[in-house]
This record gives structure tokens, C-alpha cells and sequence, in this order.
């Protein structure tokens, strides 16, 4: 079961919302924004908590998002999975045997058409598809690619979890405090 049956994936922009997620019950969470000094602290911290964290390798500041970069992020720091725009990325990724998640914007019909062509390329172990309020082309990513997709990005209620779930999101990424909250308690009944 991907995530060990986790649908809500906490997102920590901040060392005070990592915190937080690595305190909290979810197994999987997502590093957004760090730097590179903080980075080897902060997975280490990450392990001992039985947390396993999902970086967004694009985010990571002082490091230059290319496929050197995933190497040493792979071979050093070695998070459960990378997140990345970027198609090097990716490939690195797969080849290091790190869980690969591409991240594509679907700002519009061409957008849309283009993140197609690139994900049959790098044929990323997940695809992230922001915004994740759009259920329809949710449904149709997942239909299209057979990748199994996450939803992130202006999910800002329950109901938009559960619509993104049921078109077919295998898990929703969310730095929102309250849902985080919101999904604690049926999380924690699950793992129970």
C-alpha cells in the first residue's frame, strides 16, 4: 500500500512546521523548504522518529537543482523520495533506487500536454499534480499515465481531500495546519 495506507502527506515549509510533522503520527511527510547546511540534521532527526521524508529537491537552497545535485541528495542524504520538476532529477532518482515524484504545474491546456510528454520520459515512481482542486484532470492524469498520482497545492479543506481522493489521488500533500490536524485523528485510528 503506497505511504503504508497514508492519504495526507503534512508538508513543513518551516523548521517549526518539520517539527511539528516529525512529532505528529504520520509516517510520511514532505520537506519543502531547507537549505543545505540544515539538511543532513534534519533526515537524521527524521530517522530516528521513524519518519521517512519525501524532499522537495527543487527547494533546497545552496544546492543547484541538476542531476549532480539528486546524486548527492541520494548517495548522502538519502530521503525516502525526491520531488522534482526536473526531468535529471528524476532519472537520478529511479537509477539510485530513491522514490521518484515528478512535480507538474497544470496551469493550462499546453502545460497539461507538455507534463504528458515529459512524464512518458522519466516514468516518475508518483506524479505530483499542482493545483490538486481539479479533480477531472486528477481523474484524467491517472488514467492517462497509470502513474499513481498526489494531489498538492490550494487544498485548503476536507472536502477537497476527499474529492481528490476519490478521482483517484493515492495521497494529498498539504502544509495546511488545520488539515493536518483534521486527518491526526483518523491516521492515528488507522495505524491502530
Amino acid at each position: 500500500m503506497p505511504f503504508e495506507g497514508q492519504y495526507v502527506l503534512p508538508a513543513a515549509k518551516s523548521m517549526k512546521q518539520f517539527e511539528a510533522m516529525i512529532e505528529g503520527p504520520y509516517t510520511y511527510g514532505v520537506v519543502l523548504d531547507t537549505h543545505i547546511a540544515q539538511l543532513h540534521s534534519v533526515l537524521e532527526e527524521a530517522r530516528r522518529r521513524d519518519k521517512k521524508i519525501l524532499l522537495h529537491a527543487d527547494l533546497v537552497q545552496g544546492l543547484k537543482n541538476d542531476e549532480y545535485a539528486a546524486e548527492y541528495l541520494c548517495q548522502h542524504i538519502r530521503p525516502a523520495g525526491l520531488i522534482s520538476t526536473r526531468a535529471s532529477v528524476i532519472q537520478k532518482a529511479k537509477q539510485k533506487g530513491i522514490t521518484a515524484i515528478q512535480r507538474v504545474f497544470l496551469l493550462d491546456t499546453n502545460a497539461l500536454e507538455k507534463s504528458y510528454l515529459l512524464l512518458s520520459k522519466t516514468q516518475p515512481d508518483y506524479i505530483e499534480v499542482l493545483p490538486g482542486v481539479i479533480p477531472h484532470i486528477i481523474a484524467e492524469v491517472s488514467i492517462r499515465t497509470g502513474i499513481p498520482i498526489i494531489a498538492g497545492g490550494l487544498i485548503r479543506s476536507p472536502e477537497e481531500v476527499e474529492l481528490a481522493l476519490k478521482a483517484g489521488a493515492t495521497a494529498v500533500t498539504t502544509s495546511n495546519a488545520d488539515l493536518i490536524r483534521y486527518y491526526k485523528k483518523s491516521h492515528t485510528e488507522y495505524k491502530q
